[in-house]
């Protein structure tokens, strides 16, 4: 079996207050499909989620959803993936969704796209793993979490390198330069 690379996109499960917001998870996901590669991402079917896995679904990509069922009510799972995992919890989304990709994509989203991009960038910070993560600040929506990842560093708990363990892009185009890199 050929395995085609596979692209994790943390992202809101809330369609956002601007419209590039949308703009950019509809490019992502077309963006994938385009170069025949596979999406992974939270599997609801709603908000930012919903946009990047339906273009990639319109572009004949394979789309793989990862939802804990307590999540499929508030998230109406996503009905017309490639395949839907349901998980007992969220920390077992996590690992799965970690499992199957070969790169991350962070795109705009609340606590809980915080709290996988937080949890992926220790993953390697601790050194298990090497995979890409590539923060798109779209508009600047990232910027207020990066200057607080600054402060970290200025305040002495944590080391400039860890920073620099993100590729920080300002749009979608950039992202896919970097992943283009990755899976060549």
């Amino acid at each position: 079996m050929v395995s085609i690379p596979s692209v994790c996109v943390f992202c809101g499960s809330k369609i956002g207050a601007e419209p590039r917001y949308k703009a950019a998870a509809i490019a992502t996901g077309t963006g994938i499909a385009d170069r025949g590669w596979r999406l992974i991402y939270g599997g609801g079917g709603v908000g930012l989620m919903n946009e990047t896995a339906d273009a990639a679904l319109a572009g004949g990509a394979p789309v793989i959803g990862v939802i804990p069922q307590f999540l499929m009510e508030f998230e109406a799972g996503h009905g017309g993936l490639t395949d839907l995992i349901v998980t007992d919890g969220m920390h077992d989304r996590k690992q799965i969704m970690f499992n199957l990709a070969g790169a991350f994509v962070i795109l705009p989203g609340g606590v809980g796209t915080l709290d996988e991009t937080m949890e992926i960038l220790t993953w390697k910070q601790l050194q298990r793993h090497s995979k890409p993560i590539i923060i798109v600040n779209e508009g600047g929506y990232w910027t207020p979490m990066l200057e607080m990842m600054d402060k970290i560093v200025e305040s002495g708990f944590m080391g400039q390198n860890t920073i620099e363990l993100l590729q920080i892009v300002d749009t979608v185009p950039e992202a896919f330069e970097l992943l283009e890199e990755t899976f060549k």
